[in-house]
């Protein structure tokens, strides 16, 4: 398994694994907006994308948005998104993702990781394995839409 960070070459690898995992999600299939969001993200740089690739094919992903901590003055990011392709599933991809995620807070002295995910993601069980914590803390989100 190679993992690399994303550039704009590897969208044509991106959009299909992006676009089945908004469909995970319920939302319907659109390659071109997923195109155009990905693209977004690389060309203003405002995301990291780690790609996982099998003998040169794209079999899952991650996208790290960059955060700040106001309370201790740190960096980090929030792993918003974390997908693997279904035939390739239990292969440890997405442990290998997350852990080159962990590796880039390190090398950039980051304070760690968040994750946001669903309620009933049965990945939870991954991210408590690789030592993430559950937060108490009350969370809050207004919606606009």
């Amino acid at each position: 398994m190679n993992i690399i960070k994303a550039q704009i070459d590897n969208l044509k690898d991106l959009v299909p694994l992006f676009n089945g995992y908004r469909m995970f999600y319920k939302q319907s299939s659109d390659k071109d907006g997923v195109h155009h969001f990905l693209l977004e993200r690389l060309k203003n740089k405002d995301a990291v994308i780690f790609v996982a690739y099998i003998n040169d094919k794209a079999v899952g992903f991650t996208q790290l948005y960059p955060l700040q901590s106001s309370v201790s003055m740190l960096a980090m990011y929030l792993l918003n998104d974390l997908y693997v392709d279904f035939n390739h599933r239990g292969k440890g991809i997405g442990q290998a993702l997350i852990e080159k995620a962990k590796q880039l807070c390190v090398s950039e002295n980051n304070k760690g990781l968040a994750i946001q995910t669903a309620y009933d993601n049965p990945a939870q069980h991954l991210y408590e394995r690789l030592g993430f914590e559950r937060e108490t803390d009350l969370h809050f989100f207004w919606n606009s839409k």
